[in-house]
């Protein structure tokens, strides 16, 4: 009979992979809401829609709204680098193609974290580990097909996804701290709260009233998508399993993204994805497989 550790353990891999196929379908709907305004702008709207799906979920659920004082600090930065992560974002949408941004950034996100996670608790990967890194570049080098496209990896919107990266790797750290500071969720939520705060403080309130002016209904459906299921469930979810698995672990999940998002874009725009984007998404499920490997 499995253990109850085990039992849990699989639930977090289970959600991960869902909570990624929903990452691989943002690309996407984040083009989508990037022609629609200024990126610091977008961020904002995201984050308090994202801010009050959260504070439903909390109050459904009867998780505790509190944090630990001593987690402040944990808290401040977090929400400071999901600000940085999602404004490059955007702005890499606004300038870049969502297909070259999604793959660029998810195949360098899980070797960059858990790079920097090594580094960060001093611990020497494992075989498997280092096998299944092994394996993820080479995935990342066929979803990019580097053989034709290497010049285009660095076209413009590009450089701002390759920081977003980084943003990422060093926000996943935080969050896999959010566990000894109360909930989870919770720290998640204020994390948010406390990014809406700053980036209104900061934003162009005129030309918050300007995308008012000229949204539409794909607008609102994307915003709803974006914040609703792709950053209050998702994203927060993937930050609870960071708690709870570890942020090395948890981050190696993201080569599925690449993958996903292909499958998205079958499923919904009949696009037929190509040999190189199946072969590499194949090997990004083998080496998440690897990595987690017992």
């Amino acid at each position: 009979m499995l253990s109850e550790n085990h039992k849990n353990e699989q639930l977090f891999l289970t959600g991960l992979v869902v909570s990624m196929f929903c990452w691989g379908v943002s690309w996407t709907s984040g083009k989508i809401m990037a022609g629609y305004g200024d990126a610091l702008n977008i961020t904002l709207y995201r984050f308090f829609v994202t801010f009050v799906s959260l504070l439903v979920l909390v109050l459904l659920t009867g998780e505790k709204l509190s944090i630990l004082k001593k987690g402040l600090p944990d808290l401040t930065c977090a929400a400071l680098l999901i600000a940085l992560y999602t404004y490059l974002f955007f702005k890499g949408l606004s300038v870049g193609k969502a297909g070259a941004g999604g793959v660029l950034v998810t195949t360098l996100n899980p070797i960059i974290s858990y790079g920097i996670m090594l580094i960060y608790t001093k611990k020497k990967p494992g075989r498997n580990e280092i096998i299944g890194l092994v394996i993820g570049l080479i995935a990342g080098a066929f979803l990019l097909q580097v053989w034709n496209n290497w010049s285009a990896i660095w076209d413009a919107g590009n450089s701002y996804f390759v920081l977003a990266t980084f943003t990422w790797a060093f926000l996943s750290l935080f969050t896999a701290r959010s566990g000894r500071y109360g909930s989870p969720v919770a720290f998640s939520l204020w994390m948010y709260g406390v990014c809406s705060v700053l980036l209104l403080l900061i934003s162009d309130f005129q030309e918050s009233v300007r995308i008012f002016e000229r949204v539409d209904f794909s607008f609102w459906l994307n915003l709803l998508f974006s914040a609703t299921i792709t950053t209050a469930l998702a994203t927060t979810f993937y930050f609870v399993a960071t708690s709870k698995l570890g942020a090395g672990k948890a981050s190696t999940f993201i080569f599925l993204v690449p993958f996903s998002a292909a499958l998205g874009s079958w499923f919904f725009l009949n696009e037929v994805p190509e040999v190189p984007t199946i072969i590499g998404g194949l090997l990004g499920i083998i080496a998440v497989y690897m990595i987690n490997r017992r």
